[in-house]
């Protein structure tokens, strides 16, 4: 059964008790670079109960991986706002998407390098915690733009291997985080740079290939 992202819920209002309490939570960690030292703490400065707090988030880390999810959402549906996006084949709406992101992910500068530097330091390859939820959905997301790609012949059909495609994409996306934490050009500009690269290979690779006429060759003298 094919997974379908969730409906992008509506913003919390500001003055809401989730959102003054993830603010808060961000604030604390852009000024003191660690989270509060308990959630008792936190919400004694919101004047809430500290059973407010669990009413949204069992942890602080919830916060985290919500607000690395929030960025991936952000960055789907703005994407999805441009005019030419419904005609743009897979490869460019990756690229829209990766594009949008990193623009996001600048506005959010310190947060996202503190956070990444952090995560990042784990194997390579390996998924850290905080980016679990927006990995999830990114995996949905391409797993779409993928079987669009099928459908106008832009991404090969590969019954065998296909379905592993989203996982791979994923792999592509950490390396461009982790590009984006090291990167000390101006503006990003190597990442920009290197999220292009990436983009333009992962589709050399997906799309027909010689790989492709080989095996139609295969099928063909089988036939015979």
């Amino acid at each position: 059964m094919e997974q379908q992202l969730p409906p992008l819920a509506a913003a919390e209002p500001a003055a809401s008790p989730k959102a003054r309490i993830k603010q808060a939570y961000l604030d604390y960690v852009l000024r003191k670079g660690t989270p509060p030292p308990s959630v008792y703490r936190l919400t004694q400065k919101l004047n809430l109960p500290e059973q407010e707090f669990y009413r949204f988030y069992p942890t602080f880390a919830a916060i985290d991986r919500e607000l690395w999810a929030d960025f991936g959402r952000e960055a789907r549906t703005a994407a999805a706002r441009e005019p030419v996006w419904e005609q743009y084949g897979s490869r460019e709406k990756l690229l829209g998407f990766y594009y949008t992101l990193l623009e996001i992910l600048k506005r959010n500068r310190s947060y996202a390098l503190q956070s990444l530097h952090h995560s990042l330091r784990g194997m390579p390859g390996l998924t850290p915690r905080v980016l679990d939820d927006f990995r999830q959905e990114f995996e949905v997301f391409v797993g779409e733009i993928l079987r669009e790609g099928r459908r106008t012949e832009e991404v090969a059909s590969r019954p065998l291997v296909q379905e592993q495609y989203p996982r791979a994409f994923w792999q592509q996306m950490l390396f461009v985080l982790g590009f984006f934490a090291k990167d000390d050009t101006v503006n990003f500009e190597r990442t920009d740079a290197a999220i292009e690269k990436a983009v333009t290979l992962s589709f050399d690779l997906v799309g027909r290939n010689t790989f492709d006429s080989a095996l139609d060759f295969v099928r063909f003298l089988i036939r015979k």
